[in-house]
C-alpha cells in the first residue's frame, strides 16, 4: 500500500476537466479545496468536475475541505504598499481598525491586548518580523522590533508561548463544515487547531449531520504542539 499521498490544491486552473483528469491519472490521491478563498458556488463547481473525473477514470480521488480557521492577521497599509520595520525601532499594534504605516498597524483579533503582556514575542509573516511587547495600554500594544523586515498587508500573526483565546471555530468554519457534510467531502483539514476540544466541537457538528467525514487537524502554533497528545487522540490524522 502506498503510504505517501499526493494532495493537490484545487483552484481556477482546475476548472478545466481535462487538467483535473490528467492530475488524477498522474497520481493525485486527494483534491484539496481551500476555503480561505472562493465561495460555495466556485467550490461546488470544482467538486462536480471531480465527481465526473472519478466516474471517467475509475479513480476515487478523495475530496478534502481545508477550513480557514481563526486566524490573526495584520491590516491594510497606506497606499497598499509594504512598509519597512527596522530592528530597534518601536512599533504599535492596535485593535482599533486603521490603515497602518511604519509606526503603527491594525491587528484583527480584538482580544490580543488582553492575551499578551510585557516580554511576550509576536511573530508576523511566518516569523519574518519579530516584535517584543513592551507595554499594553488600552487598545494599543507597544512593541520593540527585534527582527525587522518588509511588512505587507494581511500577514499572519503568531504569539508563541501565549494562550490565545480565539474561538476554536469561526461562524464561517461552522458553515463550511456543514457544507462538507452536505456535499460528500471525505476529509476536513481543520486549521489552527490548538487543543482537542476544538476537534471535538467539529466532531459534534458531524454527528448532528450524520456524517463520518474524517478530521485532519493542522498544528500551526506552539499551543497546538503543547496539546499534541490530546489533539491526536481526538483526530483521525495530523497535518504539520
Amino acid at each position: 500500500m502506498k503510504r505517501t499521498k499526493i494532495i493537490c490544491t484545487m483552484g481556477p486552473n482546475t476548472n478545466d476537466k481535462k487538467l483535473m483528469k490528467d492530475m488524477a491519472i498522474a497520481g493525485m490521491d486527494v483534491a484539496r479545496f481551500n476555503f480561505s478563498h472562493g465561495d460555495y458556488e466556485e467550490h461546488l463547481g470544482r467538486l462536480n468536475i471531480l465527481r465526473e473525473v472519478r466516474e471517467e477514470t475509475g479513480k476515487h480521488v478523495a475530496a478534502l475541505l481545508d477550513t480557514k480557521g481563526p486566524e490573526i492577521r495584520t491590516g491594510l497599509l497606506e497606499g497598499g504598499q509594504k512598509v519597512t520595520l527596522v530592528a530597534g525601532n518601536e512599533y504599535t499594534l492596535t485593535i482599533n481598525e486603521c490603515v497602518g504605516n511604519d509606526k503603527k498597524g491594525f491587528i484583527n483579533y480584538s482580544g490580543l491586548n488582553d492575551d499578551v503582556k510585557a516580554g511576550d514575542r509576536i511573530l508576523i509573516d511566518d516569523g519574518l518580523i519579530e516584535l517584543e511587547v513592551e507595554a499594553v495600554e488600552g487598545s494599543d500594544i507597544h512593541t520593540k522590533i527585534l527582527n525587522g523586515g518588509e511588512l505587507g498587508e494581511k500577514k499572519g500573526v503568531n504569539v508563541p508561548g501565549v494562550s490565545i483565546k480565539l474561538p476554536a471555530l469561526t461562524d464561517k468554519d461552522i458553515e463550511d463544515v456543514k457544507f462538507a457534510c452536505d456535499n460528500g467531502f471525505d476529509f476536513i483539514a481543520a486549521s489552527f487547531i490548538r487543543n482537542g476540544d476544538a476537534v471535538r466541537q467539529i466532531r459534534e457538528i458531524l454527528k448532528e449531520k450524520g456524517s463520518t467525514i474524517q478530521i485532519i487537524s493542522k498544528i500551526e502554533n506552539q499551543e497546538g504542539i503543547d496539546n499534541m497528545d490530546d489533539i491526536i487522540e481526538a483526530s483521525d490524522g495530523i497535518m504539520v
